[in-house]
């Protein structure tokens, strides 16, 4: 799905923007009483770790230092509707480009400040919680369920939704998921960017990995 910027264009002193302002502090309201309830309704809410001798493991040994088990299974429903045709359409690696995805979202948010890592804890709690996924996001489906047609109708619901809580979501999703897939090298060719240049490569240590 293309990511299009979510704009408010109502004027400053236009009724609507004073509705989403207040939208806005409902909004905080309602993240944070999602993170509530889902640690009093006891949702997983530490990281899933390394989760040894599971098949869909990309990279060997990896550890979840944020993504919970729900978070993982919430990202495994929207990728195929965020990313698109730009997956392969073959069963085994489309499975293992989704997990490496997902551990390459895992490690950029571990790298984030704790004030953003805290929003995103927010957001992904009132996804995975069954009360907010059903009334909140409108997807009946428990997420493993949730196919990419259902998935897509959902992201597009908060894209184009006149709630500013919903647009900062959908940002969040499709940006943290779009530059995980497209900046990894394998998918460079996807998006049109042909790769460093020589000069590059030959120069900046991070194309040597250590032997």
């Amino acid at each position: 799905m293309p990511h299009r910027p979510c704009q408010d264009k109502a004027a400053p002193d236009d009724p609507g923007r004073r509705q989403l302002l207040k939208t806005g502090l409902g909004g905080a309201l309602l993240l944070s009483g999602a993170s509530l309830t889902a640690a009093l309704s006891g949702c997983a809410t530490t990281p899933a770790g390394q989760q040894p001798g599971d098949a869909a493991q990309a990279t060997d040994g990896y550890r979840f230092r944020f993504l919970t088990a729900d978070d993982i299974v919430l990202f495994e429903a929207l990728l195929p509707a965020i990313i698109g045709s730009a997956m392969t359409e073959q069963p085994e690696e489309r499975r293992l480009q989704i997990r490496a995805t997902i551990e390459r979202i895992d490690a950029a948010i571990v790298r984030f400040g704790p004030t953003n890592q805290a929003e995103l804890r927010k957001l992904f709690d009132l996804l995975n919680l069954g009360l907010t996924r059903v009334t909140v996001a409108r997807v009946w489906s428990s997420w493993p369920n949730v196919t990419t047609a259902e998935a897509e109708a959902f992201l597009e619901r908060w894209r184009s939704s006149g709630i500013g809580l919903f647009n900062k979501g959908y940002i969040a999703l499709t940006k943290i998921s779009n530059v995980a897939f497209y900046g990894h090298r394998d998918h460079w060719s996807v998006s049109g960017y042909p790769g460093p240049q020589d000069w590059a490569t030959r120069s900046l240590p991070q194309f040597h990995p250590p032997a």
